[in-house]
C-alpha cells in the first residue's frame, strides 16, 4: 500500500495544495492520501495561524467529495508544536507494510537536516516535493530519499492569501469556492 501524508498549516487550504494532492495521488499511486493539519508549525508564530477548528472546517469544504482524501486530526489533538517525526512514527505504526510519503513545498528540502530527529524522518518515509513555477529544486540532503512531483506546478501561497483577504480583494481563484465564502463568514484573515 502507497500512503501520502501531506502536513500543513493549511492556513488557508487553497487550490495549489489541492493540485498537488492530485498529482501526488496520480505520480506515487497513493492508495491513501492523508491532511495533517498542524496544531502548530515550529517555523510559525502562534499568532500567524488560525484557530484549528476554522482550518479544519476550510480542509473539510475544500476536500468535500475527493474520496482519496482524508484529514488527519492527529497533530491538532496532540497540542502544542507538532513535529513531523511524531507523524510519521504514528503512521509507521498503523501502516507498518505500506510505502510512505510525506508531501513538503521544494522550497522545504534545503532545510530538511534542520528538521526534529531528520535522521528518523529520513528512515521512516520517502518525502516527495512540489516546485513552485520556474523553480529548480535543491537537492535532497542525505540521508533523505526524495522525489520532485512534475504535475501542476503553481505560484499560490496561503500567505498570498491572506494578505489579499486583509486588502480586500477577491480569492475565488485562489480557494475552492466553498472555502472563499467560509473565509468571508468567519471574517478571519482580517
Amino acid at each position: 500500500m502507497n500512503i501520502g501524508i501531506y502536513g500543513g498549516s493549511f492556513n488557508p487550504v487553497h487550490l495549489g495544495h489541492l493540485l498537488v494532492a492530485q498529482a501526488a495521488g496520480e505520480e506515487l499511486g497513493l492508495d491513501r492520501l492523508f491532511f495533517v493539519p498542524a496544531a502548530q508549525s515550529p517555523f510559525k508564530t502562534e499568532n500567524e495561524i488560525a484557530p484549528a477548528e476554522i482550518r479544519l472546517r476550510l480542509l473539510r469544504l475544500a476536500l468535500a467529495g475527493k474520496t482519496h482524501c482524508e484529514i488527519d486530526e492527529q497533530e491538532i489533538q496532540r497540542g502544542g508544536v507538532s513535529y513531523t517525526v511524531d507523524t510519521l512514527r504514528d503512521y509507521a505504526k498503523k501502516f507498518p507494510s505500506a510505502k510512505l510519503f510525506y508531501l513538503i513545498g521544494a522550497d522545504n528540502i534545503a532545510k530538511l537536516n534542520e528538521w526534529r530527529e531528520a535522521d528518523e524522518l529520513a528512515r521512516l518515509a520517502e518525502f516527495v516535493a512540489a516546485p513552485r513555477p520556474n523553480e529548480i529544486p535543491a537537492e535532497f540532503p542525505k540521508p533523505f530519499r526524495g522525489r520532485i512531483l512534475k504535475g501542476f506546478p503553481i505560484e499560490i501561497s496561503s500567505s498570498q492569501i491572506r494578505a489579499r483577504v486583509k486588502a480586500g480583494l477577491p480569492i475565488e481563484s485562489l480557494v475552492p469556492p466553498f472555502v472563499a465564502d467560509a473565509i468571508r463568514a468567519a471574517k478571519i484573515y482580517i
